[in-house]
């Protein structure tokens, strides 16, 4: 086929996914079944009926995109707002996708009588909630959650997949066994795939902080390419040696954003943000052009009655038994529950189980194609009525913070930013009063770029008078090297334990809170400046 026809091809669905992701924002609908509806489109069922059925060539292209996408969820998981909710997001994403597995599974046996494995097979494929389609909601709409809601989301969707990979893995295994199930094999198996992951994880983290630390990047972008490599070798490496990939691939991501290598960070993000953008478009594309619309009607009914106690029963029971036990708000976990949204893991984990369940002796070959047209069934119904209904279910439980800005729970280190401006008023019995800017001594590398006297803006120069009220702005050297001096912002919330303290009540830490906005009103702190809600505190962050 002629490259140029490639290419043009290339363009207009990318157009395409573009155009219908406007079209789906407009009707608050999750932008990735819009990527996944013009997949279908194109497919062979579709308007365009392209035979696309090489489940190898599929799983090889996502299983690559779901590395990049896990990186970046851990790259850009924000460990300090993540800290307070870690055990419980951690848990969900562990425990509570065990726990939705057997759910299903157990469910899958009794109520429509298939085979215990097969039915925790169907359980352990959608037992993970998707990053990519939680994270775009929560950012699309900019829908900041109160009690760290949002950050639990977070943390739980960008890091249960590995739990679902593993126990997708250990029911095709158990499946594949003729003679018995050897129980030290897959104990060994397990501990792996956890230990394992783990290890090489922080391992590759710590080897590409350390180049980060001692090397620098001669061109710019080169950092962000070393970034991409050090998620590739997380991830072979580990795969390599039975541990799991996406976990490893995981917490490499979430070490390495967390670290305080020098700079660039937001260029960091910015370079991700267009990759995996782009890889989350091809990816749904790609699971929607492989779909086959014609043999969904038969397991419809089936698909619909999973997806129903999926979304009702089992992700419900798994969050209030998990979070219950932390004392977690009644409406948070009513919210957490509903947010449980299925995603491209799951049909990736159903095309692994096609190509894995070829060589399973006793099983049809036809049961796994059944087991992918379920799951990618579910994951319409999910994405779709679940994605679609948050933010309304949210305002109606109360659970929307309009003081907060769900981007602080990302990494995105929009809040780094440079010392470039000093601003101060001149009060009574200054000695710059009467002066002219040529006879007075500014700070070292510091000039007087602005003057606003009663409501006007003056540009100064050397013979410009200074007068009592007048307000004169500073730019400073904003260097890259200075030591010690990491802005950031805060936003105090209403449940933030610095609503209603003072400063002085605050406990000792290397946090130094130097500029406190307040309606748009720029505050000086003392020690006896009480905090409120909706305060942005800008904050240095003593470094080492």
């Amino acid at each position: 086929m002629d490259l140029g026809f490639i290419l043009l091809a290339t363009a207009i669905i990318i157009i395409s996914c573009i155009a219908f992701n406007k079209l789906t924002y407009r009707f608050g609908i999750p932008m990735l079944l819009a990527f996944i509806v013009v997949g279908m489109l194109f497919g062979v069922d579709g308007v365009v009926k392209i035979h696309f059925d090489d489940f190898g060539f599929a799983e090889s292209i996502c299983s690559v995109a779901l590395i990049f996408i896990m990186f970046y969820g851990g790259f850009s998981t924000s460990w300090k707002a993540a800290r307070p909710i870690a055990p419980k997001a951690i848990l969900l994403s562990s425990l509570g996708t065990i726990l939705t597995a057997l759910l299903v599974g157990v469910f899958c046996h009794l109520a429509l009588g298939l085979d215990f494995l097969k039915s925790l097979l169907i359980g352990s494929v959608i037992s993970s909630t998707d990053a990519a389609s939680v994270f775009s909601i929560l950012r699309s709409r900019k829908l900041n959650l109160r009690y760290n809601t949002a950050s639990v989301l977070e943390m739980e969707s960008g890091s249960n997949d590995p739990f679902a990979y593993m126990l997708t893995v250990i029911c095709l295994t158990l499946m594949g066994t003729s003679g018995g199930v050897d129980i030290w094999n897959m104990l060994y198996m397990i501990f792996a795939q956890v230990v394992y992951g783990a290890g090489v994880g922080v391992l590759i983290a710590c080897l590409g902080y350390i180049v980060f630390k001692k090397f620098k990047f001669d061109q710019s972008g080169f950092d962000s390419i070393f970034l991409v490599a050090l998620s590739l070798t997380s991830y072979a490496i580990s795969s390599l040696i039975g541990g799991n990939g996406f976990l490893a691939v995981y917490i490499t991501g979430i070490c390495l954003g967390n670290s305080k290598f020098p700079k660039n960070k937001k260029n960091m993000i910015n370079f991700f943000d267009g990759i995996v953008g782009l890889l989350q478009m091809v990816l749904f594309f790609l699971l929607g052009l492989l779909a086959t619309p014609s043999q969904m009607p038969s397991v419809a009914p089936i698909a619909l009655v999973i997806a129903l106690f999926l979304t009702f029963v089992a992700r419900p029971v798994s969050v209030f038994a998990i979070m219950s036990p932390f004392r977690s708000n009644f409406k948070q976990q009513l919210l957490v529950s509903w947010s449980g949204l299925r995603g491209a893991a799951s049909i990736v984990f159903a095309i692994m189980a096609i190509i894995r369940g070829s060589s399973i002796v006793g099983v049809e070959t036809t049961f796994f194609i059944d087991v992918f047209n379920i799951v990618f069934l579910i994951v319409l119904f999910s994405i779709l009525l679940q994605g679609t209904l948050i933010p309304p279910i949210a305002n109606w439980l109360g659970l929307v913070d309009k003081y907060g800005d769900v981007m602080r729970t990302f990494n995105d280190y929009v809040e780094e930013v440079p010392v470039q401006f000093i601003q101060f008023s001149v009060t009574e019995n200054h000695p710059w009063i009467n002066q002219p800017i040529k006879d007075i001594v500014l700070p070292p590398s510091c000039i007087l770029v602005l003057l606003e006297r009663e409501g006007k803006k003056i540009i100064p120069n050397g013979r410009t008078i200074i007068n009592e009220g007048d307000t004169l702005i500073l730019s400073g050297n904003a260097t890259d090297t200075t030591g010690g001096i990491s802005l950031s912002e805060k936003v105090v919330s209403q449940d933030d334990e610095l609503h209603d303290k003072r400063i002085y009540e605050l406990p000792e830490s290397d946090d130094l809170i130097i500029m406190i906005n307040r309606a748009d009103k720029i505050i000086i702190p003392r020690g006896s400046t009480k905090l409120k809600v909706g305060d942005v505190l800008v904050i240095n962050n003593i470094t080492q």
